[in-house]
């Protein structure tokens, strides 16, 4: 399984850092993606790591602000979101997929393994 944690509410401006720990499957052998899901908006990928080679991606609307990274040792993925806006608002979701090694896709539909419940994030004055 999957479970997000490091959401909170946080003002224009500030960073949040996401966590996504992993129990249960071989987690080093999946490429992990972070999704936002904003109210009333689809699901969309916002980051990816992939299982090998530490290849990532971001979504354009978060490029230079968020950074992920992956800790094999610990099982976890986490998402630095800096500077972050009210467009950020939403439930973060991690997945993991084991069909990707040396790339990530950011589509949230190619992730069909493991999904977590999400982790809420609120930007706003």
């Amino acid at each position: 399984q999957l479970v997000e944690s490091g959401g909170d509410l946080e003002q224009p401006g500030g960073s949040l850092t996401l966590s996504c720990a992993a129990s249960g499957f071989a987690f080093d052998r999946y490429s992990i993606g972070w999704f936002r899901q904003a109210p009333g908006k689809e699901r969309e990928g916002i980051s990816c790591i992939s299982a090998f080679e530490g290849w990532t991606a971001y979504a354009d609307s978060v490029k230079g602000r968020f950074t992920i990274s992956r800790d094999n040792a610990k099982n976890t993925v986490t998402l630095q979101m800096n500077n972050l806006n009210p467009q950020d608002t939403g439930v973060y979701y991690c997945a993991a997929d084991s069909r990707y090694e040396n790339f990530c896709p950011l589509a949230a539909y190619r992730y069909r393994e493991v999904w977590g419940q999400g982790t809420v994030v609120n930007v706003s004055s």
